[in-house]
């Protein structure tokens, strides 16, 4: 088959898309937004669809499962799919993210792969720019069907797909989806300063985005050497190799490469990631997988929770035991920097909730709650109190150390409760 006839008209994509049981659609501004809104207009042409995916960046009415022939399953969750769910309208499937692609092919039936990729090059490959994720597991694996768009960069590394494994595609331009800026509040800059004073020239960054990683960055410019092995590629990631901060020569695998999975920020982040050879793209199977994270020395991992409890389980899937996203990564880096061999993980959280009524740090997690790092991989856990490592100590000596770093008109009553529980004398 030509190039000619595999550019198709939306009528024929569909068609091709009924073929299949199965979807599987990229994440972020992988998404193909004017095929997703094709088969949310159009859904008479399947007589039964499941659509699978990771942060979905637009609501559409099978999210909402108003289509019975077409049944939608998030593996993370946005505020659309949240909606969703707590509605019984869609599924939610627990997953480490590092393990999507096996769990991907292990629940669908001859998936199709849908997504959005930048322009042919003039070797046949299509890049699919701000993404690797999951998507980039499959290529070659499992039919592509594609929206091309000059608005995606066209990034380095094992992210590209032939035109040869390619099922069908069309052109449709459309900008990318840009992150608003994140202000940095003076919480913020409280709980970076007692994890930025921890992190040492040289070491790997995981950093996500948000107030507090935010603040983080900021506070590393005038550190040297740092490394990057992230699942998500940020504004303040950039922001640091303009400052001269990352160059990844300390690192142990991809040295002087920054690795990622996906990248989601700003047009300066995209038009950063173009034709960069600094960067490379690599599927989560590659970037999450906790013995790889664990082969980097200095890795440090940043990542924020809800609550958290005396033993040190932390909660950040669930607000008040309902659930609001799912695992990520977190638990992918919690597992990877406890066998580095200068690893820190650090969890972050607000002492309070909703307007200082509520302790984020309690003697037991709420009922309904998930656990996502566990009391076995927790590591320095900080507020705008303090910061306590939780690591190599029993839970007698973790609830002193967190009941220290609660919000003070909470300490009486958090030690009252840890004395009931006999772990306070």
């Amino acid at each position: 088959m030509t190039i000619g006839e595999k550019e198709k008209d939306l009528a024929e994509l569909l068609t091709i898309i009924g073929k299949h049981r199965d979807v599987i659609v990229a994440m972020g501004n992988g998404e193909p937004d004017y095929l997703l809104t094709a088969i949310d207009e159009n859904p008479n042409v399947f007589s039964s669809l499941r659509i699978h995916q990771i942060l979905e960046m637009k609501n559409r009415q099978y999210i909402q499962g108003e289509h019975p022939n077409i049944r939608y399953v998030s593996y993370f969750m946005s505020g659309f799919a949240r909606k969703a769910f707590l509605k019984g309208k869609c599924d939610l499937m627990p997953n480490h993210f590092h393990q999507m692609p096996q769990l991907l092919t292990s629940v669908t039936v001859n998936p199709v792969i849908i997504c959005q990729t930048s322009p042919m090059d003039e070797d046949g490959y299509f890049s699919l720019g701000t993404e690797a994720d999951y998507t980039a597991h499959f290529i070659g694996k499992a039919p592509f069907i594609i929206q091309v768009n000059e608005y995606v960069p066209r990034s380095v590394g094992e992210n590209k797909i032939h035109i040869s494994q390619v099922e069908g595609f069309l052109h449709h331009n459309q900008p990318l989806h840009e992150l608003p800026e994140i202000p940095v509040r003076d919480i913020d800059k409280k709980i970076a300063t007692y994890i930025a004073e921890r992190i040492d020239d040289g070491s790997t960054l995981q950093v996500g985005i948000g107030g507090i990683p935010n603040a983080v960055v900021g506070l590393l410019r005038h550190h040297r050497n740092l490394g990057i092995h992230t699942e998500m590629l940020t504004d303040g990631i950039y922001d640091l190799v303009q400052h001269g901060a990352i160059t990844g020569t300390e690192k142990k695998t991809h040295k002087e490469k920054m690795v990622a999975t996906f990248a989601l920020g700003s047009k300066k982040l995209y038009n950063f990631l173009d034709q960069n050879q600094g960067i490379k793209m690599l599927s989560v199977d590659q970037v999450n997988d906790p013995r790889i994270i664990a082969q980097e020395d200095q890795m440090v991992a940043i990542n924020a929770s809800t609550e958290i409890d005396f033993y040190g389980q932390c909660a950040s899937e669930t607000v008040a035991g309902k659930y609001y996203s799912s695992t990520g990564g977190q638990a992918d880096f919690g597992a990877g920097v406890r066998f580095a061999k200068n690893g820190k993980g650090f969890i972050c959280l607000y002492s309070t909730a909703k307007n200082d009524t509520i302790s984020r740090i309690q003697p037991t997690l709420a009922p309904g709650s998930v656990v996502t790092t566990s009391k076995n991989d927790v590591d320095y856990v900080v507020t705008e109190y303090g910061i306590a490592q939780l690591k190599g100590k029993g839970i007698f000596e973790r609830t002193k150390l967190l009941i220290n770093i609660a919000h003070p008109k909470f300490r009486d009553e958090l030690t009252f409760e840890a004395k009931k529980m006999g772990f306070l004398i």
